[in-house]
């Protein structure tokens, strides 16, 4: 390993940060020069790009820093709790059917999506779903399983949990961020058709305005100006969770370990669950539910989740600076894998569709709060009215709830029937 021209994580922290404040203050801007390449290269791609470019380029190396593991460690367990800390399950459930069996629809055409995907591209190419151990190409698609079903915190997830090559990472994210792209440019075109594509559906659009104003009436109870005291309560309640989080993951991975051989298997799909990493999320996710049927969640209304979403896009700085792009272009076959996946996702969802006479807001709010999560579900919702932006954050944020589980039992079929 060649020594990197900067070694400092002070400095390094700070390139990361100036690449997201980049992406994000460019992305922001309204010139043509600026739309036009953030919708050829969308602005989350970037935040990884950027990163492994100095990477590529010997300026950084993951080797020799530790900010990925903190990241990891400390601020997505953070975000998992700021994220899910919002989540009214009543008010999801209140929705209505459709949309919960539209959103699980999704899930449910992810997780059967990447095991079917890799039985019929290895009919053709088998090379494009094999590798052995770390290089196993099940273990990456279980991270795009984690980005489609639940989002960034979930894809980081499976990324620790099933252990990928991480010089082959840059692989599936391209794939993932290629492949759901090229489905959300559907869906907004798909927007602008609604009416006809819900005459084809034979849906009953009533619904929709009874969703409208349960949305309108919760983002006015819970919007306010945030001041410093509402920070450092939001801050408090994320990292106290998070110390929850460690300590008890601690002691149920060393219980199962010490008392229950079989989780020490490490051919067994229990030996997940004496990974400290794993029971890490769990615990902090299930504190995240639990304090959202406290007053703790009106702090969504100060910027909760917003600050988050900044922790998963450190993340994602951090998990772009592991990348080596030169592997990008190894397995080409990828690419093909993904679209299929997609291709069985986007069926399934219009089937059952048309089967309950969803309409197409359901359908594609649902879909992209699994495949999109919190980044773009919102988008989605409020291009068919800006009031209904909070559905998708809703949808989205139960999506961060069953992410981890699904994908795991995702990646687990995808082992079963790889070559």
């Amino acid at each position: 390993m060649s020594t990197p021209l900067i070694e400092n994580d002070a400095v390094v922290f700070g390139i990361l940060m100036f690449c997201l404040g980049f992406v994000f203050y460019t992305s922001s801007l309204k010139n043509k020069f600026w739309t036009r390449f953030y919708t050829i290269f969308p602005a989350l791609l970037m935040c990884y790009m950027l990163p492994a470019l100095f990477n590529s380029f010997g300026i950084i190396a993951p080797e020799v820093s530790q900010i990925y593991f903190v990241a990891s460690r400390y601020l997505l367990p953070a975000a998992l709790i700021l994220m899910t800390l919002s989540v009214d399950l009543k008010a999801v459930f209140k929705l209505g059917s459709k949309a919960l069996i539209m959103f699980f629809t999704g899930t449910v055409g992810i997780i059967i999506g990447g095991p079917l995907a890799i039985l019929i591209v290895s009919a053709v190419y088998p090379e494009a779903v094999g590798g052995v151990g770390s290089d196993a190409v099940w273990r990456g698609l279980s991270t795009i399983a984690g980005s489609w079903i639940g989002g960034g915190a979930n894809q980081a997830a499976m990324l620790e949990i099933f252990h990928y090559n991480t010089e082959k990472y840059a692989a599936m994210v391209l794939v993932d961020i290629v492949v759901a792209n090229i489905w959300m440019a559907f869906l907004l075109y798909g927007i602008g058709k609604s009416d006809k594509i819900d005459r084809w559906l034979k849906a009953d659009n009533s619904a929709i305005e009874a969703l409208k104003n349960k949305v309108i009436a919760f983002s006015e109870k819970t919007k306010r100006i945030p001041t410093l005291t509402d920070y450092i309560v939001i801050l408090s309640i994320a990292f106290v969770g998070v110390g929850i989080a460690h300590f008890g993951a601690g002691f149920i991975s060393d219980y199962l370990s010490d008392n229950f051989p079989i989780f020490n298997d490490k051919q067994s799909v229990l030996s997940s669950f004496t990974s400290n990493f794993f029971w890490m999320i769990t615990i902090a996710t299930a504190v995240g539910i639990a304090l959202s049927f406290t007053k703790a969640k009106n702090y969504e209304g100060a910027g909760a989740s917003k600050l988050g979403s900044v922790f998963i896009y450190i993340l994602v700085a951090s998990i772009g600076m592991k990348m080596d792009l030169t592997k990008v272009l190894e397995n080409p076959g990828l690419l093909v894998i993904g679209l299929v996946w997609m291709a069985i996702h986007v069926a399934l969802m219009f089937g059952v569709a048309k089967l309950i006479r969803a309409p197409f807001f359901f359908l594609a709010v649902g879909s992209k709060a699994n495949v999109g999560g919190a980044a773009s579900a919102p988008v989605v919702a409020s291009a068919f009215h800006p009031s209904l932006a909070t559905v998708g954050v809703l949808l989205a944020v139960l999506g961060y709830v069953v992410g981890t589980y699904g994908a795991m039992f995702c990646a687990y079929l995808m082992e079963t029937v790889s070559p």
